[in-house]
């Protein structure tokens, strides 16, 4: 589904001009039609956005509503995300466009139209009881994260795997761990750089076909790692705020990795090596198992890249948002993963199953030949 039609582009009057007992005179219909028309009458507070190539304008009827920069480095923040989230002058001609209406509503509400979005409802209130601020407007599961890949996608044909990467700069490869929540991302970030990688994406790896070549961006450079994670297997990150040992296996913090990062911003034709792994404590062993298939590899990847825009969540705990998916994304996507597996650059993708220390196995000096491990 497309994003949002901009229907009024709002802001917040001065304090001293509003009146919300105009919303509890009365439940009839015509006192809450002005309450809105009240509401649409004053000045607009508006950000402009970009992450990557896409770029976003962004408006409130209230300026508290906008996010605020610099980001902090904390576990809802975007950083964990996206390498940077940009402020720029706002523009009519920016790839889409979110609105926010403050209103004192019962229930929030949402429409979605093109390239733009608005949103309804008592904000200020649902971000103050929310269970969790990653699942919020600005948050790194809410919805400029989710409307950011749907525009990096539709307007730039940039894909974003739910992974992270390692780049090995001595043999030109580059290293994607894709998976889920639990999966085993932050052991095979935090194990390679230990080993020596550099740091290409904590979160979000982002690929472009050009000609007949694939270039790769760099990508966020912070991560969401469980205290327990850090406490007893790396404890070389550890930070000051680490230190609590409440809820360890339970609680994340955002860890600072940018000082291991690859020096590029972007990179051609590397060798690529996509695993999927399962990380499982006790284990001593390494089990790799290369998806000869090529459409197998190629379902495996598009599945990936299409988890965050197709799925349907919450916001604030209340307003359930359907998916960004649309079927000629979906083709264009699928054709951009069967592509990707097929290309020279690509020398492997596989399953991997083993523990947190073993998950390398001898992946970083092996050699590769296109066909040998891959099919």
């Amino acid at each position: 589904m497309a994003i949002s039609s901009a229907v009024h582009e709002i802001a917040t009057p001065p304090s001293e001009a509003r009146d919300d007992r105009i919303y509890c005179r009365s439940a009839a219909i015509d006192v809450r039609y002005s309450a809105e028309k009240k509401i649409l009458s004053w000045k607009t507070f508006k950000k402009g956005l970009k992450i990557l190539k896409a770029t976003i304008s962004i408006s409130a009827n209230r300026k508290a509503l906008l996010p605020s920069f610099p980001l902090s480095v904390e576990v809802k923040s975007l950083l964990t995300d996206f390498k940077e989230v940009r402020e720029i002058p706002c523009s009519s001609q920016a790839d889409g466009s979110i609105s926010v209406i403050e209103i004192p509503v019962e229930e929030p509400s949402y429409c979605l139209s093109g390239t733009k979005a608005t949103f309804k409802g008592p904000f200020v209130e649902l971000a103050r009881k929310a269970s969790d601020l990653r699942f919020s407007l600005w948050g790194n599961q809410g919805v400029l994260y989710r409307v950011a890949l749907w525009l990096l996608e539709k307007k730039h044909q940039i894909y974003n795997l739910h992974a992270c990467a390692l780049y090995q700069a001595e043999r030109n490869r580059l290293f994607i761990i894709a998976g889920g929540a639990g999966s085993g991302k932050t052991v095979y970030l935090l194990n390679g750089l230990e080993q020596g990688l550099a740091l290409f994406s904590t979160e979000t790896v982002h690929f472009k076909k050009e000609g007949s070549h694939f270039r790769w961006f760099l990508g966020s450079l912070i991560d969401n790692v469980r205290i327990g994670t850090l406490r007893y297997h790396f404890p070389r990150f550890r930070t000051p705020s680490s230190s609590n040992s409440e809820n360890e296996w339970e609680k994340k913090i955002a860890v600072d990795l940018s000082s291991y990062r690859c020096r590029e911003e972007s990179i051609v034709d590397p060798e690529v090596i996509i695993l999927f792994p399962r990380i499982e404590e006790g284990r001593d062993d390494f089990m790799l198992s290369p998806i000869a298939d090529h459409r197998k590899a190629a379902q495996a990847l598009f599945d990936n890249i299409s988890e965050k825009l197709a799925e349907t969540w919450l916001l604030y705990d209340r307003l359930p948002l359907l998916g960004l998916d649309r079927p000629d994304l979906a083709k264009a996507r699928l054709l951009a993963t069967r592509e990707l597996v097929h290309h020279k650059s690509m020398v492997l993708c596989a399953t991997v199953l083993s523990s947190p220390r073993h998950c390398w196995g001898d992946l970083l000096k092996r050699e590769f030949e296109k066909g040998d491990e891959y099919g």
